[in-house]
């Protein structure tokens, strides 16, 4: 009988908390001062909330609205949690910010005290449930909103439920096959505001990001400080460095958005307002510094929103986010691109839609271009997304991109997962997600691709899952995608004065040592004389150095096809132009055995030709050095005749006979160890000695 007892009061006691008390001045009778204050609060979150929810379904950003309308539903929490209208609201506009995942225990509240509170509780729920990866449960709430819902509210949604449910279907497929990929929060980077939009180094050593951290400016109307860019480097024992706010004139006390950093480190795309609308800036590393940002072109920056962009890996083309053209039958973001005006760094050509094939109906949220020039990988609410943003890849094939391919979980979640950036490696990468568990808002995670740390993005066992585009017709789960691998090269370091050992401002070109093409033109920071670039597998490149008072410096780097990825980092001595002053032309070519210059020695040459002209003065030696290997008199035979073969392609050129000498050396001034093919092939070199000047 006391166990009977204890059962029913319990019931009595659940049926009492669970009773709805709705925001009436009869339910409060004795606290009529605080109801009036707590009821003004509520009704006007509902101001902003009806703001926040109209932005939504017409596919427009709604701000602070959903923060504002918390901000306001709070006060009124305080005074009653137990109204079932109000933990509805607040569990609606959790639900669009970055803080999803406390949605969810006030709308099953809501429920608890009153399942009829509101035609969309059950749509909300699907959200929630679908966000806690209960795919199934988020299907119900959906299904039974359909069908229980009057069609006017249904089609106030429009294709937002149907795309819902294909989420749903497509995040159980996509969990059930996780890519073999580890996801950890950049705990020591990230703080409890927003932090996202990491721009990675191509080397992998530092990221440029943006974050809402307090910042000593004035927070705005809800207390969301203004977005200000922060620095981060790796240190030698793999821990990243505390965050540094670069400061003005980047950091401002308006909104600015870090978007890339350019491939070399020298260039950094932002956007942020002017005016009403979004804009797309660059600004430039000079030395220590960077330069105000400056705003691109008018063909990219147009009357509409541009955000956030990303350079593709030659420099010819910007990509970017930006709100659909003008008269488009749908709203939200698409992915542009707009390519440079006849080489000119400043103008472009007219701004082009990237195609069908990669961008939705949805919104496309973040983009990005790897340097191997051939992948891209972007977020967007479209394609076969499994909730929120998914991160896409897609490669381009005979000049078109492909169908884009779901990056797949753990890196997708039902939350909003964007801004992707890669190491040239591709071994890891970095990414800005909202997903439970974070520091606060969106964090900074980085991705790490398991296999060999030389293998790019994904291992040749590595699969993705591909699906259809179309997010709102009926789920088709393709076949498993095999990724190719591809291959990078990352040159880093620095020029330094061979003597002093003090960093050099220096002109950097490279060249297609197979047609003469010119690749690349850059300087070297003239605060450290550090450079990086990436040079793509399937070519011999010419890398030549040239500094006011200096000698000239060449690389060669010969990178075959299918080879992994490699970092060479290296540290160029400058000589200065005085006598005795001498270096190795590491792009001049003979055929084996032979004297004959071949012609993809000719960029080298002529580069010596234009030193000569410059400095009229100068007299040269040039001389020819072999290994150890076979005959010294025939080795120094051939070195003579290429000697004098290179003197005799200078005079060609119009450089008097009497500033240049021949001089063959064989095999008796070694610069390395003949006992290794690789100190062979550094001994079997072209040299030219300053004789006077």
């Amino acid at each position: 009988m006391k166990n009977i007892f204890i059962i029913i009061g319990s019931l009595f006691i659940s049926n009492i908390y669970a009773q709805d008390v709705a925001f009436k001045a009869g339910n409060f009778k004795d606290k009529k001062d605080a109801f009036k204050s707590a009821l003004a609060h509520f009704e006007k979150g509902d101001d902003f909330l009806e703001l926040g929810n109209e932005s939504i379904y017409t596919v427009k950003s709604p701000g602070n609205n959903f923060k504002a309308a918390i901000q306001e539903y709070k006060y009124a929490f305080k005074f009653n949690p137990n109204s079932a209208e109000l933990n509805f609201k607040m569990g609606n506009a959790y639900l669009y910010t970055n803080e999803k995942y406390k949605a969810l225990k006030y709308l099953k509240t809501a429920e608890k005290l009153d399942p009829e509170v509101d035609t969309f509780l059950d749509f909300y729920l699907g959200m929630a449930q679908q966000l806690d990866m209960d795919f199934a449960g988020a299907l119900k709430y959906y299904e039974k909103f359909e069908g229980a819902t009057k069609s006017k509210h249904v089609e106030t949604l429009g294709r937002m439920l149907k795309k819902r449910k294909a989420e749903c279907k497509y995040g159980k497929s996509i969990t059930a096959s996780p890519i073999r990929a580890w996801i950890d929060n950049v705990d020591n980077i990230n703080s409890p505001e927003d932090d996202y939009s990491p721009c990675i180094s191509t080397d992998g050593g530092t990221i440029m990001f943006t974050s809402r951290r307090e910042n000593g400016h004035k927070a705005d109307e809800v207390g969301v400080y203004d977005g200000d860019i922060y620095i981060t480097e790796i240190s030698n024992v793999g821990k990243w460095s505390k965050p540094k706010n670069v400061g003005k004139p980047l950091s401002t006390e308006n909104d600015e958005t870090s978007t890339m950093l350019s491939y070399n480190g020298t260039k950094l795309l932002v956007f942020k307002t002017e005016g009403e609308d979004y804009n797309v800036y660059e600004s430039n590393l000079k030395g220590a510094s960077w330069s105000a940002p400056g705003k691109l072109h008018r063909s990219l920056n147009t009357i509409v929103n541009q955000t956030h962009a990303t350079y593709n890996f030659n420099d010819r083309k910007v990509y970017f986010i930006s709100d659909k053209q003008v008269g488009s039958s749908s709203k939200g973001t698409d992915i542009y691109f707009c390519g440079r005006k006849n080489g000119s760094k400043g103008e472009f050509g007219a701004a082009q839609t990237i195609g069908k094939e990669v961008n939705t109906k949805f919104n496309e949220g973040s983009v990005y271009m790897h340097p191997d020039g051939e992948t891209m990988y972007f977020s967007s609410e479209g394609h076969n997304s499994m909730g929120g943003y998914d991160i896409f890849m897609s490669e381009k094939k005979q000049g078109i991109w492909q169908i884009p391919v779901n990056m797949g979980y753990p890196i997708n979640t039902p939350y909003d997962d964007h801004f992707f950036a890669a190491t040239a490696s591709g071994k890891y990468a970095y990414i800005s997600s909202n997903r439970e568990g974070g520091k606060g808002g969106l964090d900074i995670y980085k991705v790490t691709f398991w296999g060999n740390p030389k293998e790019l993005i994904v291992d040749t066992e590595d699969y993705l899952l591909a699906s259809v585009a179309n997010p709102i017709q009926d789920v088709k789960i393709e076949s498993k995608v095999k990724v190719n691998k591809k291959s990078l090269t990352v040159f880093k370091g620095a020029t330094i004065d061979a003597i002093e050992n003090k960093p050099v401002e220096a002109k950097m070109e490279i060249i297609d040592n197979s047609t003469g093409q010119k690749m690349e033109t850059f300087i070297t920071n003239s605060a450290t004389g550090k450079f990086l670039l990436s040079l793509n597998a399937g070519r011999n490149y010419g890398i030549s150095v040239q500094a006011d008072g200096y000698l000239f410096h060449s690389e060669n780097f010969d990178i075959p096809k299918q080879s992994s990825f490699s970092m060479v980092n290296k540290e160029i001595k400058l000589k200065n132009i005085k006598i005795g002053s001498k270096i190795a032309l590491r792009n001049v070519f003979f055929d084996v055995g032979k004297s004959t210059v071949k012609n993809e020695s000719n960029t080298e040459l002529d580069r010596l030709v234009k030193l000569l002209k410059d400095v009229p003065g100068l007299k040269v030696e040039l001389s020819g050095h072999t290994d150890n290997t076979g005959s010294e008199s025939l080795n120094k035979k051939l070195s003579q005749d290429r000697a004098t073969a290179v003197v005799n392609y200078l005079k060609a050129k119009g450089v008097v006979t009497g500033r240049l000498s021949a001089k063959g050396y064989g095999s008796s001034q070694p610069i390395a160890n003949n006992a290794s093919s690789e100190g062979r092939q550094e001994n079997r070199r072209t040299e030219f000695k300053i004789i006077a000047n």
